[in-house]
């Protein structure tokens, strides 16, 4: 078994962004990283200390998404900042990991 150093990043946004499919397709078409998949929670809050969550008096769904990619580190470093920059994404994080083949 090998291993190979990579990085682990974690966007955090919410169904009201409406940002997903845009960020998805970011992270594949225009920097190709090397894995990535979104996760819907189903509740959170951050920051702000709002609750988003779902129920059955209100069908607006403000729930909460995770979208995780992973690649070498300065990779995930510089794309972390390009969306920041292009989608103004204010919560993201990421710690180095090992990618075991």
């Amino acid at each position: 078994m090998t291993t190979n150093a990579i990085r682990i990043a974690r966007i955090y946004l919410t169904e009201a962004d409406h940002q997903l499919n845009d960020i998805m397709h970011y992270l594949h078409d225009s920097h190709k990283v090397a894995g990535a998949t979104a996760f819907r929670g189903v509740e959170g809050y951050g920051k702000s200390g709002k609750m988003h969550e779902s129920s059955l008096i209100d069908l607006s769904f403000d729930l909460p998404i995770t979208i995780e990619f992973f690649d070498e580190s300065d990779k995930v470093l510089t794309v972390i900042e390009q969306l920041k920059e292009n989608f103004n994404l204010s919560h993201s994080i990421s710690w180095l990991a090992e990618q075991h083949q």
